[in-house]
C-alpha cells in the first residue's frame, strides 16, 4: 500500500472504533499502536467499561476472526489450545486428530486472565511468544495476524493470581480504559445499544492489509539521536535510582516497535521523542517495580524518570 492509502485507512479505522467506544481516543490509539507493532495488549480495569466491546469492534473492523475465553481457576490448557481425539476409519484403522481450540483465532480475548492456574498461563505464554502451540508432541502454527487482548482484574479481588513477570513481559502494552466522561456516558445512555452497532460494522481493512501495515512499521525511520534517547531511558531504568530491576533488551526492542507504530499511526515516516514519551508508561510500567519508599506507582515513577532525562 502507498503511504497515503495507509494513513487514510488507519484514520478510517480509528473513526469507526470511536463510534463504538465513546470518549476513549487515546486508548483506541494505544490499542491500534499495539496491534500495528505486532504485540499483545493487557487491559487492567473493572468489569463493564467496554473491554470486550473494544476487542469485538477491532476484530470486525479488520475483518479478523475472533474468539473469547473466560479464564477460570479450573480452565485447562486443552480448553484453550485444543485436544486430540481418536477417530476410527471404516476399515477399522484409526488415528488421533487434532481439534483446534479457541486460541486458533486471529484476535483472542482472554477475559480475566489472572484467574487461571499456572499450567494454562504457561500454555498461553507459548502461543503469545512463539505464535504456535504444542499438543501431543506436535507443533501447530497459529493464524496470522495473531493478537491477544487480555483483561486483568484488580489484584485485591478474590480468586486472582499475580501474573508471572515472564508473562507480563510478553504484553507489549498495558492500558486502562477507565470510566467514560460525562458527555460520553450521556451519549452511551441515549444512543443505540453497542451490540446493535457492532452488528452494523463492516470491515475497514482486510487481514492482508493489516499485515502490510505491520511490515510498513518496520520501515519507519529512526534517527541515531532518537536511539541515543531510547538507550538513555533504558539505562535509567537499570540504574537502581528509579526501579528495583531495569528493562531487558527485549523490552527495548518492543518499545522501539511501538514508537515506530505510533509514528505511522500519526501519519509520519520517522519516530520523534514525542512518540517514545507518549507510549512509554503503557509499554514499560507493567514490567517495572518502583524502589521502596518512592511513594509513587509504576506509571508515576516512569513519568518522573522521563522528566529527569534530557531530550536529544
Amino acid at each position: 500500500m502507498q503511504d497515503t492509502d495507509t494513513s487514510a485507512l488507519l484514520q478510517q479505522l480509528r473513526h469507526q472504533i470511536s463510534t463504538i467506544i465513546k470518549g476513549k481516543t487515546a486508548q483506541i490509539d494505544d490499542c491500534l499502536t499495539c496491534l500495528m507493532a505486532g504485540g499483545h495488549l493487557l487491559i487492567e480495569d473493572q468489569p463493564g467499561v467496554g473491554k470486550t466491546t473494544l476487542a469485538h469492534a477491532l476484530a470486525l473492523s479488520l475483518g479478523l476472526q475472533w474468539a473469547r475465553v473466560q479464564f477460570t481457576a479450573d480452565l485447562m490448557p486443552s480448553d484453550l489450545l485444543g485436544v486430540s481425539i481418536y477417530a476410527r476409519a471404516a476399515d477399522g484403522s484409526g488415528s488421533f486428530q487434532f481439534h483446534p481450540g479457541p486460541v486458533f483465532a486471529q484476535v483472542l480475548l482472554a477475559d480475566e486472565i489472572n484467574r487461571a492456574g499456572p499450567r494454562t498461563q504457561s500454555a498461553l505464554l507459548e502461543a503469545m511468544e512463539e505464535r504456535q502451540v504444542s499438543a501431543d508432541g506436535r507443533r501447530h502454527a497459529l493464524p496470522e495476524p495473531f493478537f491477544v487482548i487480555a483483561t486483568q482484574n484488580p489484584s485485591d479481588q478474590l480468586g486472582t493470581h499475580a501474573l508471572p513477570e515472564s508473562q507480563l513481559d510478553r504484553f507489549l502494552m498495558c492500558i486502562s480504559l477507565g470510566l467514560p466522561d460525562h458527555a460520553a456516558e450521556r451519549e452511551l445512555l441515549t444512543g443505540i445499544d453497542s451490540r446493535e452497532l457492532l452488528r452494523r460494522l463492516q470491515p475497514v481493512m482486510q487481514p492482508e492489509q493489516l499485515l502490510a501495515v505491520q511490515a510498513a512499521v518496520q520501515r519507519v525511520h529512526v534517527a541515531p539521536a532518537l536511539l541515543d534517547y531510547l538507550q538513555a531511558l533504558l539505562a535509567a531504568t537499570r540504574s537502581g535510582q528509579w526501579f528495583v530491576q531495569g528493562l531487558s533488551p527485549r523490552a527495548g526492542l518492543a518499545l522501539l516497535r511501538a514508537a515506530r507504530a505510533r509514528a505511522l499511526l500519526q501519519g509520519r515516516g520517522h519516530v520523534s521523542p514525542d512518540d517514545l514519551q507518549a507510549i512509554l508508561p503503557q509499554c514499560i510500567a507493567h514490567r517495572l517495580t518502583p524502589r521502596a519508599g518512592s511513594g509513587r506507582g509504576a506509571r508515576e515513577q516512569v513519568r518522573a524518570m522521563v522528566e529527569a532525562i534530557a531530550l536529544p
